[in-house]
């Protein structure tokens, strides 16, 4: 455990390099009292990088907290590109304007505030890049919602598959049943092709799943 952490400050120090404005994102949201659940540096790198491999300029994110990933998320697309990101507590939500404030990204991020399941009716597609990361219970509702507003092309990453390895269980809790069913969805929608990995470090044992939409819907 030890050893996954070392490694991941050293990459994070030597590949990652992330700014003030993202240390403070961290700080912020501890300070907040929020759960220190947010993506690592790597992580978060990795999302700016798809974004822009992904030539997204719509991104959707299912899952604020302090808005760490969104800062990444949005510093992955254009000027004129945009974030929709959703937001259960209002708390949450207002650290989260801070933080993007203070990162220079917040003109891009509009951030909606109640059940996810209550914004994304509202929301018009298409979104370039899913992220998925919120209440597990509910991931295969958002996958869902997340294939009725993409395109072919577009490009969905659903975070903590692992957990620790409790994906196993079939009869595990709510959280895991979630992420089993998300995962089934996963490798058998026709509109999907998808894979899923494990990684360690400073969350310890989790995985994130990544699939593109490669058909339009029937």
């Amino acid at each position: 455990m030890t050893g996954w952490a070392d490694v991941e400050r050293y990459l994070v120090d030597t590949v990652v390099h992330p700014d003030g404005a993202l240390v403070n994102a961290v700080e912020a949201t501890a300070h907040a009292g929020m759960p220190a659940i947010e993506v690592t540096p790597t992580q978060g790198k990795f999302l700016m990088l798809l974004a822009k491999i992904a030539g997204a300029r719509r991104v959707l994110e299912i899952g604020t907290l302090g808005g760490f990933s969104t800062i990444w998320l949005a510093r992955g697309i254009p000027d004129d590109g945009t974030v929709d990101t959703c937001e259960y507590e209002q708390a949450h939500a207002d650290v989260a304007r801070r933080n993007l404030d203070l990162a220079g990204v917040g003109k891009k991020v509009t951030i909606h505030v109640g059940a996810a399941l209550d914004t994304l009716p509202t929301l018009a597609g298409p979104y370039d890049l899913f992220f998925i990361d919120a209440d597990k219970v509910n991931n295969p509702r958002y996958l869902d919602w997340a294939i009725r507003l993409s395109r072919p092309g577009s490009v969905i990453v659903l975070d903590n598959v692992v957990r620790g390895g409790s994906v196993l269980e079939a009869d595990g809790d709510e959280a895991v049943q979630g992420t089993r069913g998300a995962l089934e969805l996963l490798g058998s929608h026709p509109q999907l092709e998808a894979t899923a990995l494990q990684t360690v470090g400073s969350k310890d044992w989790d995985g994130l799943a990544l699939a593109v939409v490669v058909a339009a819907a029937p």
